[in-house]
């Protein structure tokens, strides 16, 4: 934990899977693409993202990884919920928001992959939405 930040705490739905997380997140955005709606059976995934570093998994051993090495998905291997994306070839984490037992001080910014959102979604909060991963 470097950068002196407020740690966060989150948990899987059984709990099994628990972490910390530095609150210092660098973006948060809510996702619409189709593998995110697959992953988390809902519309979209709120996450926020902050270099890998900066999440300390309690009980690493628990989580199934889905995906390679330097990309990949952290699920509970317990009951399956979807904790982080290791994403940018394993140099961020993209921290699922609803696994956070506590309030991040970041809250999503845009929409993205709205152009691939699913039809039966309306997205009515105001904020802007992106085709892609801003730049």
């Amino acid at each position: 934990m470097s950068s002196g930040a407020r740690l966060l705490q989150g948990s899987c739905l059984c709990g099994d899977c628990t972490y910390a997380v530095e609150d210092a997140f660098s973006y948060a955005f809510i996702c619409h693409c189709s593998q995110c709606r697959r992953a988390t059976g809902a519309a979209s995934k709120p996450f926020a993202g902050i270099a890998a570093e900066a999440l300390h998994l309690h009980a690493p051993e628990r989580l199934l990884r889905y995906g390679d090495g330097d990309n990949h998905d952290g699920h509970c291997a317990r009951c399956g919920s979807l904790m982080f994306s290791l994403v940018r070839e394993g140099r961020y984490v993209h921290v699922t928001l609803g696994t956070l037992l506590d309030s991040p001080t970041i809250r999503p910014s845009a929409h993205i992959f709205a152009g691939s959102k699913a039809d039966w979604d309306t997205i009515c909060d105001g904020l802007p939405a992106f085709d892609a991963f801003p730049s």
